[in-house]
């Protein structure tokens, strides 16, 4: 293991083959036989269960349910709404034939030309059109509304220059889709799901993100307003970590989903679609990891201690074993997840590097002299300061210890953005900030030719309009024409 961490690139050294490095390394994933795919290792799913299950709680709390619709779509759905088709079409996977046949010369399988699909077949990129079609079934009166679903779903867009986590050809997101009688409701739903999105980021994933709208040149395929939260990775690039659309009408009418209203007058139905993705996966490494490893923040750690017995022979582990069972009920009582690593084919010195790569918040060792002393080593990953503490009293300590990891990640991610973010007023300045990395707040005049020149000359993108901050009007750095408010710049992922 220590000669594993010596093959991890320093992230000051190449920031990402540090990232690619330390997927693999720490057992999250690896690329897989399929050009573009991954496969998710069990520690890394264990992470991306944990976010799994906490935000399909917050989902809940919030009156969702979940659903399942198909993996394919027919090709002529997508067909239907002009925006979204034009988004799409270069990502779709498509499906064109039922069959395979033995190769007539033996070598093998191919395709059969008899069994061509009447109508082509898209693997799922994204399931607003499918459910929409099903919705129009669901929904003729307003006593049908409010439907809110969500869907745990892999999706397949076509990337052609992959990498783990942050963009493959297929991922694990989560996509929900809700139907309002109203446009006041819609976007009240828009807005209440970016702020779930916003929450988990924060207080679960210790990641600080700016809450705001996307400009129209980036905002999703077919909606009418996209609300997003954007992170900031220690590399000064920005990470779109979460979106929730406002759809307007415009799937209800390409679907024809109508519904009687209460004044007993037919209308469409207003819409939302909202995700987060395995992206989220990356995020939680580049927020936070260091060149020891990942830096797991408590409430996302598969398990959040690691216990490692040291001794010499089976007397003393036995009376190790002992202590462990008393501390272990205590982390049960208090609802500490944990692991006891007492296998006899790793050194603890072995032990000890791997669980600092993969990022467990704490590490407690446990010896023979501790056995005398009554005392135990107890290392934080977050500072890797160790400390030897009275055994009395451990496991509530260890509770406040985690609150103050957790808290320590967010305020360190959070300082490193403040030291990033900066408001430029001229253009020329810009172009110098931009290359430093990070948030720039800048006036833009609105319109699309400003942000795609801005976009071609400098690589830097709207990441969003917050919607808190500085909203006192100015002029743009680029035009001169007059500009609403600041916007956020970056470079990014």
């Amino acid at each position: 293991m220590a000669k594993e961490l010596k093959e991890l690139t320093p992230r000051e050294e190449n920031y990402s083959q540090w990232y690619n490095d330390l997927v693999v390394k720490a057992d999250l994933a690896e690329n897989s036989a399929v050009r573009g795919c991954m496969v998710i290792k069990p520690y890394g799913y264990a992470i991306w269960e944990k976010m799994q299950r906490i935000l399909d709680d917050m989902f809940k709390e919030t009156g969702h349910q979940n659903a399942y619709f198909p993996l394919f779509i027919p090709k002529s759905f997508l067909s239907r709404e002009a925006d979204h088709v034009e988004g799409f079409a270069k990502e779709c996977a498509v499906v064109t034939h039922y069959r395979l046949k033995t190769n007539p010369d033996g070598t093998g399988v191919v395709v059969d030309p008899e069994a061509k699909l009447e109508e082509e077949l898209i693997v799922r990129p994204t399931s607003e059109t499918i459910i929409w079609n099903t919705y129009k079934n669901w929904i003729q009166s307003y006593r049908d509304l409010p439907i809110l679903c969500n869907q745990w779903a892999n999706v397949v867009r076509w990337e052609m220059r992959t990498r783990l986590f942050l963009r493959t050809a297929e991922f694990l997101w989560q996509e929900g889709h809700t139907a309002h009688a109203t446009e006041a409701e819609a976007l009240e739903e828009a807005r209440r799901m970016l702020n779930v999105y916003a929450d988990f980021a924060e207080n679960f994933m210790a990641v600080p993100v700016v809450k705001g709208i996307k400009s129209a040149n980036e905002r999703f395929a077919g909606a009418v307003e996209t609300f997003c939260i954007e992170a900031m990775m220690q590399d000064g690039k920005a990470l779109q970590a979460g979106t929730s659309h406002f759809l307007g009408q415009n799937f209800a009418k390409a679907f024809d989903v109508q519904f009687v209203n209460k004044e007993n007058k037919l209308d469409y139905v207003w819409a939302t679609s909202w995700g987060v993705s395995t992206r989220l996966m990356g995020a939680l490494i580049m927020a936070h990891a260091d060149n020891n490893g990942l830096v797991l923040p408590p409430k996302l750690a598969p398990f959040q201690v690691v216990i490692v017995p040291i001794y010499k022979n089976q007397e003393q582990l036995d009376a190790i074993n002992d202590k462990v069972n008393t501390l272990t009920s205590q982390f049960k009582n208090l609802g500490i997840s944990f692991k006891y690593d007492n296998a006899d084919n790793k050194k603890p010195g072995w032990k000890f590097s791997e669980y600092e790569l993969k990022g467990v918040p704490v590490r407690i060792a446990i010896g023979a002299r501790d056995l005398e002393n009554g005392t135990v080593e107890v290392m934080r990953r977050d500072t890797l300061q160790k400390e030897t503490m009275s055994f009395d009293g451990i496991a509530e300590h260890i509770k406040s210890l985690l609150d103050d990891i957790q808290a320590n990640i967010f305020k360190k991610a959070l300082d490193y953005r403040a030291s990033v973010t900066r408001e430029v007023n001229s253009y020329e300045e810009f172009k110098v900030e931009i290359e430093k990395g990070g948030f720039i707040s800048a006036h833009w005049d609105g319109t699309p030719e400003t942000e795609e020149k801005i976009k071609e000359e400098t690589k830097a993108t709207i990441r969003c309009i917050p919607l808190e901050g500085d909203k006192t009007p100015g002029k743009c750095m680029v035009t001169g024409r007059p500009s609403a408010c600041r916007v956020l710049f970056a470079r990014a992922y």
